[in-house]
């Protein structure tokens, strides 16, 4: 590779890790192409990417964006998973790690903190933002629900008792 396609490459890496929420960073040894491009199609779907890394070159874009902590997982055959939401590469990678044992998560990126293995896994784990967004707007509504209930019980038992008065006082 001559010294403009390295340019570039290192630009583009600097722009991944600058403007994803997190990258995922794992090896892939031993994995066919049918499954790389499974995982590819799966990151996809979900909105993120995964691309193969030359190591030196993510060095150097890790030096230059301050995120220089996570560069000893870039050894041997190394790829990253990237995304625009901090959730999407941890949740794909995690799963399709679970069905693939040659895809082995070996760390990640959130900002400029590292993230180990067991980091990567737990962000996976955690709710996605719609899933937040949708619990607390169910926490917002019930108890204006229960308020509304709750006001609406008194006049609804006043109108049966005076109903029961009218009952009874027309079988007089």
């Amino acid at each position: 590779m001559d010294r403009a396609k390295k340019a570039s490459q290192i630009d583009m890496l600097e722009g991944v890790f600058a403007e994803a929420g997190s990258v995922v960073v794992a090896h892939y040894t031993g994995m066919t192409v049918a499954d790389l491009t499974k995982l590819r199609t799966q990151m996809r779907a979900a909105g993120a990417k995964f691309k193969v890394a030359k190591n030196r070159l993510a060095k150097r874009a890790l030096d230059a964006k301050g995120a220089g902590a996570v560069a000893h997982l870039f050894t041997g055959p190394t790829g990253i998973a990237y995304a625009a939401d901090p959730m999407a590469a941890p949740k794909v990678a995690s799963a399709f790690a679970k069905e693939n044992d040659k895809f082995v998560i070996l760390g990640g990126v959130m900002g400029t903190k590292a993230l180990d293995a067991a980091a990567v896994k737990t962000l996976a784990e955690l709710p996605s933002l719609d899933q937040l967004r949708a619990t607390l707007i169910g926490l917002i509504q019930s108890p204006a629900t229960k308020i509304a209930g709750v006001l609406a019980a008194p006049a609804g038992q006043l109108a049966r008792v005076i109903g029961a008065h009218a009952r009874k006082s027309e079988a007089a």
